[in-house]
């Protein structure tokens, strides 16, 4: 039987408890309150990067050491993961280069109309996130990806639910307005007829320089990562 890496779990952990059980928690608040928000931010930030290079760093000595394989992925599918980084990354790109409600900042606009990929969803960055997650995990097969890709997917899947419960407690109205247009769940509320899809509102920025992107990852994977992500 092979053991279970024991400092990747615990990095695993760590960053999930942070990121869930504390920043998507009352315990925020609490927090915040004694060290002030700019404080909270500097130490959630400061722990944060200490997480992640604790994650990195029992990653890659896990996978050093070995790691069983779970399953071995088929060639098609294999494919149409890659494909799946593409949305990923259009979703990434447009969470960042348009205003959402569901960001850090953009609380504002929770009353208003949604518009642009929140008409599609209101988590476009978490959900760029859960699918490289879910991508790397069932495209490796292996426990030690399973564990560390999946750290990722479970914070991200968490926290969408995590933010809209902060967003409710803060502004109630706006809340209700911006839950009966939209979903957690990509295209939810269009096919619900809670709302339409406008593609000019998503502009070009987002599909182009997301395409771009995943183009040019795909094509220096090998480089940075030892391994190339199409299928042999």
């Amino acid at each position: 039987m092979t053991p279970v890496p024991t400092a990747l779990v615990l990095a695993g952990g760590s960053w999930i408890g942070l990121h869930v059980g504390v920043a998507g928690t009352a315990l925020r608040g609490v927090v915040a309150r004694r060290t002030g928000e700019n404080g909270f931010r500097i130490v959630f930030s400061t722990l944060s990067v200490a997480t992640i290079a604790f994650l990195v760093i029992s990653y890659r000595n896990a996978r050093a050491q070995g790691s069983p394989t779970l399953w071995t992925t088929p060639h098609w599918l294999g494919w149409l993961l890659v494909l799946l980084m593409a949305p990923a990354f259009v979703l990434l790109v447009g969470s960042m280069t348009r205003p959402n409600p569901t960001a850090i900042g953009g609380e504002k606009l929770a009353g208003q109309e949604p518009r642009g990929l929140s008409r599609i969803t209101r988590h476009p960055m978490l959900w760029s996130f859960a699918t490289w997650s879910v991508v790397h995990v069932i495209g490796n097969g292996d426990l030690v990806s399973l564990l560390f890709f999946g750290t990722f997917g479970v914070t991200a899947l968490l926290g969408m639910p995590s933010i809209d419960h902060k967003l409710a407690a803060r502004d109630p109205a706006a809340w209700r307005t911006l839950a009966s247009t939209t979903s957690i769940l990509p295209f939810g509320a269009i096919l619900a007829g809670r709302n339409r899809l406008v593609l000019r509102e998503i502009g070009w920025i987002a599909p182009v320089v997301g395409l771009v992107l995943w183009v040019l990852l795909v094509l220096v994977h090998p480089w940075l990562f030892g391994v190339s992500p199409l299928p042999s």
